[in-house]
C-alpha cells in the first residue's frame, strides 16, 4: 500500500525544482558581482599601486609615511628605508610605512 502511494507522488524536486533552486541563488550572484566590482576589485587595485609605488622608490624621494613624517630616502635596503627627517635626524622605517610621495596628488578612489 505505501510502495503505490510513494510511486504515486513522484520524486521531489523534479525538473522544476532544480530551475527553481537556481532562480533562488540568482540574486545572491548579483549581489557578490555587484560588490566585487563596486569594493573588492578597486582595493586590489590601490594595493598593486602602492606596491608598485614603494618598489620605485629611490635615494633621494621625498616621502610621507603613513604615521604622517615627512622625510628623504637617504638609504634604501630590502625590507626597509633609512629616512632624513631633520639635520642630523634619520630613522629606519619599513617599506610599508611609505603613504606617498611628496608632490603626487593621492587619488582618492
Amino acid at each position: 500500500m505505501f510502495a503505490d502511494l510513494a510511486w504515486a507522488m513522484g520524486q521531489p524536486g523534479g525538473e522544476a525544482g532544480g530551475q527553481q533552486g537556481l532562480a533562488s541563488f540568482l540574486p545572491l550572484i548579483i549581489i557578490f558581482g555587484i560588490l566585487y566590482f563596486l569594493l573588492i576589485r578597486p582595493q586590489q587595485q590601490k594595493q598593486k599601486r602602492q606596491k608598485e609605488m614603494v618598489d620605485n622608490l629611490k635615494r633621494g624621494d621625498k616621502v610621507v609615511t603613513l604615521g604622517g613624517i615627512y622625510g628623504t630616502i637617504t638609504s634604501v635596503q630590502t625590507n626597509f628605508f633609512t629616512l632624513n627627517i631633520a639635520e642630523g635626524t634619520e630613522i629606519k622605517i619599513r617599506k610599508q610605512a611609505v603613504s606617498f610621495i611628496q608632490g603626487q596628488v593621492m587619488d582618492e578612489d
